[in-house]
């Protein structure tokens, strides 16, 4: 006699969300999209601040010495200060670090993998940078403020009375590499974060 009895039907388990959906589904902020982002900005103002300074020239007719009736055209330009010439130098090998780690980050978003590696790339780069960056900032400001201010104590006269276009010029250029800075420290921080969130998931 045949059994009546109905086989019971297969139980499929469930399969497992992928590693990267699983990722997007406990954290759906996209880091890689934002750190592309901040870097396409950091690129601009970069560039935006060294094609300011390089175009600060101006050139005024100043009284001579000897003959104040006789008026001398004095030109001003960033070429004339080492600090000018540092910041100059610094913000172009920032700019070039800076589209290097674009590209890179544009790999990762159509392609993820060595995330890790990049990640702490990244993290040591932008730290060792923001220094470059802020230290060539603090050096053109510096000479800036010089201009702007004077110093009574060693002599040294304000000139930005004079040379009007010059001295803003390079207020602008000190406050884009100033922000430039400030975005490498926002990159550094958040290479940082999302290291320390993958290694822990």
């Amino acid at each position: 006699m045949a059994s009546t009895d109905k086989p019971e039907p297969e139980t499929t388990k469930p399969e497992a969300p992928p590693p990267a959906a699983a990722a997007a589904a406990r954290c759906p902020f996209n880091f890689t999209l934002v750190d592309v982002a901040l870097r396409v900005l950091l690129l601009a103002a970069v560039i935006c601040s060294v094609v300011v300074m390089v175009t600060s020239n101006q050139t005024k007719r100043i009284p001579a010495p000897s003959m104040p009736t006789f008026l001398v055209p004095v030109p001003a330009k960033f070429k004339h200060s080492p600090a000018f010439i540092y910041f100059i130098a610094a913000l172009s090998v920032t700019g070039l670090y800076t589209i290097v780690t674009t590209l890179a980050s544009i790999s990762l978003v159509l392609k993820p993998t060595n995330t890790k590696s990049f990640l702490l790339a990244f993290a040591l780069l932008d730290v060792l940078f923001v220094g470059i960056v802020a230290s060539a900032t603090g050096a053109a400001g510096a000479v800036a403020y010089i201009g702007l201010k004077g110093n009574n104590h060693v002599g040294w006269t304000k000139i930005c009375g004079i040379y009007d276009k010059f001295c803003r010029h390079i207020g602008s250029s000190v406050a884009l590499a100033l922000f430039a800075a400030i975005l490498l420290v926002l990159l550094s921080a958040m290479s940082t974060f999302t290291l320390y969130k993958k290694i822990r998931d």
